[in-house]
């Protein structure tokens, strides 16, 4: 394997030593009969992420300002989640329209850019910076999607989470090692300060998931917490219909997706996109390029990635896949899209998962983003 080399057989190793532990929820190199949805499996996810004993609820929540424009009211809301700086979050819905409305948590992507968060997805009071424009323009059809959601007729709210935007970790806390590395980094390819912060929150994420193992929790733990505050926060307001709301979100925000689908019980409908493969298919040139997010400790005794985000089955999930994905093997989706079929098949509701496949990298283009507004409306309108 090249990025193990000398040590390419340390796979097999652990997977011996995995075969020969003791017996439970398994199902991670080979997609296999055990870890089917359900209570035990939900449990032992819970256990390995960790941040799951008590309740996520935010508190002191503020609105901080208010605007209109473009066919959407917007409210500018922040919260505390007990710890760190305060949560801001943007409060979308279509413009004149009380509600209540079907809900839904737009998650925003990691990009291994850590200055924006939610900015990255919906459009606020301010213009958007050029940086936020060029990701747009790259991964998501050039369009503040959370925003033609709520044109659509939804109530969205896109948050900042644990690393991002209002929630990230200011550069003067970073140790001084990654400080200099970061604007190393940035000079190497004669980028200026921002580019340095994002170099060094790169190296910062490995730390912070050092904290987090001698915590007793995970980064995937913390930021699904931080999520599940975001749900119950939006299932508090009064202008939201039912009693489960829908996420969606791409790559790193998929990542999320699956994280909430997993450990929370007032989803309602899910879309993950651009965040799917079994374990075995990231193997070997593919770790490098995912966040600790997608790879909390211990998940791997578990149950493989296809079989966290069917835990819930038959809760609605959609799936968009794209070809030519840069950060997985068209195999390894294909054998996760097979997974997640035979998972939903096992519950009883083959029809509840449906898995897309599009041409091209990675993304959430504007054809992609119709399909799933469309899906989610089927799932979360009050007639169904």
């Amino acid at each position: 394997m090249e990025h193990l080399g000398v040590y390419s057989d340390l796979v097999d190793a652990a997977r011996r030593h995995l075969a020969a532990g003791p017996p439970g929820v398994q199902a991670t190199s080979e997609p296999g009969t055990a870890a089917e949805p359900g209570p035990a499996l939900r449990q032992a996810i819970r256990d390995v992420l960790g941040f799951t004993a008590l309740p996520a609820v935010p508190t002191d929540v503020r609105t901080e300002r208010t605007w209109s424009g473009d066919g959407v009211d917007g409210e500018e809301v922040s919260w505390s989640v007990g710890y760190g700086p305060r949560t801001y979050a943007w409060v979308l819905k279509p413009s004149g329209v009380e509600g209540p409305l079907p809900a839904v948590v737009a998650l925003h992507s990691h990009d291994g850019v850590k200055r924006y968060g939610k900015e990255k997805i919906a459009d606020g009071p301010d213009e958007p910076a050029d940086a936020v424009v060029r990701l747009r323009e790259q991964s998501y059809g050039g369009r503040a999607f959370a925003n033609a959601l709520a044109r659509m007729g939804f109530l969205v709210v896109a948050h900042d989470v644990f690393l991002w935007s209002s929630r990230r970790f200011p550069l003067e806390t970073m140790p001084d090692r990654i400080r200099r590395l970061g604007a190393l980094s940035a000079a190497a390819t004669g980028d200026g300060p921002d580019e340095a912060y994002e170099a060094a929150a790169r190296l910062h994420e490995d730390l912070v998931a050092k904290y987090c193992a001698l915590l007793g929790t995970t980064l995937a733990g913390v930021v699904a917490y931080e999520d599940r505050a975001a749900v119950a926060y939006l299932r508090s307001r009064p202008d939201v219909a039912g009693d489960r709301v829908g996420c969606v979100g791409l790559s790193g925000g998929g990542c999320r997706v699956a994280l909430l689908q997993a450990t929370s019980d007032e989803v309602g409908a899910a879309v993950i996109v651009g965040m799917m493969s079994t374990h075995a298919a990231l193997l070997d040139r593919l770790v490098d390029g995912h966040t600790w997010m997608f790879l909390p400790s211990g998940l791997a005794r578990v149950c493989d990635w296809p079989d966290l985000a069917a835990s819930r089955a038959p809760a609605p999930l959609l799936v968009q896949y794209d070809r030519d994905d840069q950060l997985f093997t068209l195999e390894g989706m294909q054998a996760a899209h097979e997974l997640l079929v035979r998972r939903y098949q096992e519950a009883g509701a083959p029809d509840a998962y449906r898995g897309e496949f599009y041409d091209g990298p990675h993304k959430f283009d504007v054809a992609m983003q119709e399909s799933a507004f469309a899906w989610l409306q089927t799932h979360l309108t009050p007639q169904h």
